[in-house]
């Protein structure tokens, strides 16, 4: 049964193709915003099921994009996709509360299974992560 609505935010037009083609077959809607004031507008007007949001999203008054959303929305689930593959940089996402850090690399394989586990209340973490195996 498909979920109602994941807001998906990328800053790269290609990269978020790419992940709404797969997303397109697990929610009936998939809203895309590219900046921080667009996601916390959309966040806030919409209340989606699931957020996925790059890491590499510049955002204003926080340390990173995972701090912002907690603070703004502490309910809210999200799934943080990533280039970096060092713990701490992934302990920090998960203790501010995201549910889970898929590197982008691995989004094809591994970011279907993270939204899965997301939604069932769990959380996901990309098995390469170093020391996460």
């Amino acid at each position: 049964m498909k979920k109602t609505c994941v807001l998906l935010a990328v800053r790269h037009p290609a990269m978020m193709e790419g992940i709404r083609g797969l997303l397109e077959t697990m929610f009936d809607s998939v809203v895309m915003v590219s900046d921080d004031i667009s996601l916390l507008e959309t966040l806030a007007r919409l209340d989606p099921d699931l957020v996925v949001v790059d890491l590499s999203l510049d955002v204003t008054r926080e340390s990173d994009v995972a701090v912002l959303l907690n603070r703004c929305d502490p309910e809210c689930k999200f799934v943080v996709l990533s280039t970096h593959e060092e713990c701490e940089i992934m302990g920090k996402c998960m203790s501010s509360g995201a549910s889970a850090y898929v590197l982008k690399r691995s989004a094809g394989r591994d970011l279907v299974k993270a939204v899965d586990e997301v939604l069932k209340g769990g959380t996901f973490v990309s098995p390469t992560i170093n020391g996460s195996q």
